[in-house]
């Protein structure tokens, strides 16, 4: 089994910042996952499709998109695309860290 080093601020203060605060537990379990893909992995950004992280966490394709936008909007993510039906790049941010 492997194990993957998650900053204490997510555990601490993000996840209650993002489920109880925001009433967003989506946004929570959608920046898990791409902290696994990126940091987790010792990248720094994940080109990811919707449809892929959405069958992942168990999420529908629509909380995914929701769940991403308000990450972006919180600057805990950035998304990037070369076209607007290219698969999505993601960055996991640690703003935190500064």
């Amino acid at each position: 089994m492997t194990t993957i080093a998650i900053d204490t601020y997510i555990v601490d203060t993000l996840m209650r910042d993002l489920v109880g605060h925001d009433r967003c537990p989506s946004a929570f379990l959608i920046y898990l996952y791409l902290w696994r893909a990126t940091h987790g992995r010792g990248e720094s950004e994940a080109q990811i499709a919707l449809l892929d992280i959405a069958q992942d966490v168990g999420l529908s394709k629509r909380s995914v998109q929701g769940a991403l936008s308000w990450l972006s909007k919180r600057k805990l993510v950035t998304v990037a695309r070369q076209t607007i039906t290219a698969v999505p790049v993601y960055t996991v941010l640690r703003p935190w860290r500064r």
